[in-house]
């Protein structure tokens, strides 16, 4: 119920609304959470915590039948039953804790929070239109907006998406059974994730198929490398460089055609996932009719540090269009807030995002690549270390990855970014991503003391190979070991003996 004007509206109960809501509550402000659905959006429905929950059943199903089968044993097998009941227990653990919060605090913090459900629509730049399920209409005053209404799936034109046979990631969890065949559209982060959760169950011939000549395009060539071989070594039949020209259903299955260097070929599969990213759910919410303008490149709003064209409405999650994840969410609505209730004037960074890939092995990053320093023509120092020379991975016999460091080339040699690939690399990045925001040097890391063995020495090891200090020499170990200058594309060996 209305209770008077509220400092702030936010529209849409995903990651990103729910931060600001209760960001707004640590100011001592009046707040409105509008969700016409699920609180949690697809951070918990569809999306990170169910794909994740999915990756994390495969690797333990794969990591016991690397042993068993080894041992000549029969492989053990986790049927869908069993994989579909785990993912509606993660799912309903986090939706239950919403629920309870939510409850919590309408009880007793009802003098600065409301929950409405409804979908709501911006009138003007001070009032929203809530429309609820059972049709009632009310209009709520307020000083200012968040939009966050989070994204849907991307589909393709021309091809019947009914979620059952071709599916986005909403329809996984609707499957009955895992498929006995499937073809995954977009070779991406998230087509590869699902890739390499479904090789790793071992119960489902994999297609992808990759326009490009490598999957994860976007990254250096070293780690889209290393990803497609394990995909390969897992049964995945990658189509590179390839064009879907049709994929349809027939007789109750998936048909595709694809053209590959100007070589056509059909292939019938059980079913279809489309990877092909995702678009922010903004029609019907009064854009148009406001003059709410997407920002510069036309694709999302918040252009100015989460502010949009009308300065008291704000934008932040998947409808700013930057990088579409939870904690990016969380973090631009809190800024935003921040921002209208704190007088912050600090703008925000996305030059320190910690990302993390679930992937065979995982891959963790932070700040620039290889890639993006030659694209930009910045000369770098780059440093590589193997995981085969890290003693922690050594002890869990997990041997596949590196840590690369990426710095500038200079003697201050401050930190740009780093790629860790292997067993536990997101628990390796936080240091760096530390000092990428703090815009520092490699000193503190190389004297750091680390618990020994863990994965983050390597880091240390890293950054002393750049100071020519390090136990191993990349001059001796070339195939474990490498520390360059990477100048207008040209490598140039720096350590020596």
């Amino acid at each position: 119920m209305n209770q008077g004007r509220y400092d702030l509206i936010v529209i849409g109960g995903g990651p990103a609304g729910y931060a600001a809501a209760m960001r707004a509550i640590d100011f001592g402000k009046r707040v409105c959470l509008i969700e016409k659905s699920k609180v949690g959006g697809a951070g918990v429905y569809h999306g990170a915590l169910s794909s994740k929950t999915l990756w994390e059943l495969s690797q333990r199903v794969k990591n016991v039948n690397e042993t068993i089968v080894s041992l000549g044993r029969e492989r053990f097998e986790l049927s869908w039953e069993e994989v579909k009941k785990t993912l509606e227990e993660a799912v309903f653990e986090r939706k239950f804790q919403y629920s309870c919060h939510i409850k919590l605090l309408k009880t007793n913090r009802a003098d600065l929070f409301t929950y409405v459900r409804g979908f709501g629509k911006l009138l003007d730049p001070n009032t929203v239109q809530v429309t609820k399920e059972d049709g009632e209409i009310e209009k709520l005053e307020t000083d200012y907006i968040i939009i966050a209404t989070g994204s849907s799936p991307r589909t393709l034109p021309n091809i019947e998406t009914d979620e059952k046979i071709i599916m986005t990631s909403d329809g996984i969890d609707q499957m009955d059974d895992y498929p006995k065949s499937l073809v995954i559209v977009g070779a991406g982060v998230i087509g590869c994730e699902y890739a390499t959760i479904f090789s790793n169950f071992g119960r489902t011939k994999v297609y992808l198929i990759d326009r490009s000549d490598h999957i994860l395009p976007f990254e250096d060539d070293d780690i889209s490398q290393i990803v497609a071989r394990n995909l390969e070594k897992h049964g995945v039949t990658i189509h590179h460089n390839s064009a879907l020209e049709r994929m349809e259903i027939v007789d109750g299955e998936v048909e595709y055609e694809i053209d590959v260097d100007g070589k056509r070929e059909i292939i019938r599969v059980e079913k279809a996932l489309l990877s092909v990213g995702r678009v922010p759910n903004l029609h019907g919410i009064g854009m148009e009719e406001l003059g709410l303008k997407m920002g510069k490149t036309g694709r999302h709003l918040g252009d100015d540090d989460t502010q949009t064209n009308i300065p008291n409405i704000f934008a932040a999650g998947d409808v700013s269009g930057r990088i579409a994840l939870v904690n990016m969410g969380e973090i631009e609505a809190r800024h935003a807030v921040e921002r209208m209730f704190g007088g912050k004037t600090e703008r925000l960074s996305y030059d320190n995002v910690c990302t993390i890939m679930f992937l065979e092995p995982e891959v963790a990053s932070v700040g620039l690549n290889e890639k993006q320093c030659i694209e930009q023509n910045i000369p770098v120092k780059v440093v590589k270390l193997d995981y085969s020379v890290m003693a922690r991975a050594i002890a869990m016999r997990k041997t596949q990855g590196f840590f690369k460091i990426i710095v500038t080339n200079d003697d201050e040699m401050r930190i740009l970014g780093m790629r860790a690939v292997g067993e536990h690399a997101s628990s390796a990045i936080q240091a760096v991503a530390l000092q990428i925001k703090t815009k520092q040097g490699i000193a503190e890391l190389a004297e750091l003391i680390h618990p020994h063995p863990s994965i983050v020495e390597g880091v240390q090891e890293c950054v002393r190979m750049l100071l020519n200090k390090s136990i191993f020499k990349s001059s001796v170990f070339k195939d474990k070991l490498a520390c360059y200058s990477l100048v207008d594309g040209v490598k140039t060996p720096l350590q020596r003996l």
